[in-house]
């Protein structure tokens, strides 16, 4: 009985295991022949660049031109129109015809989406962090245990159990029409960090009451005042449980389309976000997101092997940011975990 039970739950972890690198690789290995297929030599310094990672959605032009197949997104076949109709012209023949079959959203790049989705994650996080942690702080050093904290506590995990799409129609109706901050970036950080409170907050209540509780009774007693205590012997040696929270909510900010869709999500933007007259507007505009773009391209276009091209491409960049970004919190969390120990 023991060894089939032990056979049942290996066999499950490598189903599991095999599923996850199925998709995975299948991400892998079809968007990083997009990415990396889109490198193009310049004529100035850094003599290369990568279209799909620094240039923005274009619709893509197939067309044939003296019996070769060519595509070219918008602004290049807009130019070589241009080209070839001014030499017939100086040749004094008549301007050429041209066939195309355009595809929306399958030529260009996906930078203005990468932008966006950075700023969306760093703005969110930060403010639930900010927000997160002061009430771990509150529940756990300061709160008196009893029926309100209790009530509390309980709000708080059956907030993380909310669907994404709540949170979405909460901060259109709170923060977009309430608020009037409209589709922008604001409301978009708030809306994302909201939804990713209930996990900061209960992780980062976790570490800190992981911390001895001596750490605490040793400054008190040499006659640091409470703010003190927390602030030099308890929150330092709790650092790395809430970055391992910050790591958690990285990995669902970045993926939620829904709320964003609501809040700060354009399907189309032609400047990128510093691309303002004043400060202020930078807050309150919208952004392209690579999870809202993935979500256009697989659903609101005709598909195509134009768009697969696209969708794989945009799936392999984001799954790289979110790495990268998780990451960076890892290390900075072990790290922390090196310099405070006990």
């Amino acid at each position: 009985m023991e060894k089939s039970t032990f056979w049942v739950f290996r066999l499950a972890t490598y189903l599991i295991l095999i599923a996850g690198f199925s998709v995975f690789g299948d991400i892998v290995v079809k968007g990083s022949a997009t990415v990396f297929g889109a490198f193009k030599t310049t004529s100035t310094f850094p003599y290369f660049t990568n279209t799909f990672l620094t240039e923005a959605p274009e619709s893509l032009y197939v067309f044939e031109h003296k019996g070769e197949k060519r595509e070219m997104g918008d602004r290049e076949y807009r130019a070589f129109r241009e080209k070839e109709t001014a030499a017939a012209l100086a040749a004094g023949q008549p301007a050429p015809q041209f066939k195309a079959d355009s595809y929306v959203y399958s030529a260009g790049g996906i930078w203005p989406c990468i932008v966006g989705t950075v700023l969306l994650v760093v703005g969110s996080m930060t403010i639930a962090l900010l927000l997160g942690v002061s009430s771990a702080i509150f529940l756990s050093e300061y709160a008196r245990d009893g029926a309100f904290v209790r009530f509390v506590r309980l709000a708080i995990l059956n907030l993380a159990g909310v669907p994404s799409i709540v949170f979405g129609l909460f901060g259109f109706g709170m923060f977009v029409i309430y608020f009037d901050w409209n589709v922008s970036l604001l409301a978009g950080w708030f809306t994302l960090a909201f939804m990713v409170l209930p996990v900061v907050i209960t992780a980062s209540e976790e570490a800190l009451k992981a911390v001895p509780k001596g750490f605490r009774e040793g400054s008190l007693a040499l006659g640091a005042t409470k703010w003190q205590t927390i602030r030099s012997n308890v929150l330092p040696y709790a650092l790395p449980g809430i970055l391992t929270s910050s790591i958690l909510g990285i990995a669902r900010v970045a993926g939620e389309t829904a709320p964003i869709m609501f809040t700060a999500a354009y399907v189309v933007r032609d400047k990128l976000p510093w691309d303002v007259e004043k400060i202020s507007d930078f807050f309150f505009q919208g952004v392209m997101a690579l999870p809202y773009h993935i979500y256009v391209v697989s659903s609101k276009i005709p598909q195509n092997e134009y768009t697969a091209r696209v969708q794989y491409g945009t799936a392999f960049v984001f799954l790289g940011i979110v790495a990268l970004i998780a990451a960076s919190s890892i290390v900075l969390r072990n790290k922390l975990r090196g310099r405070y120990k006990w």
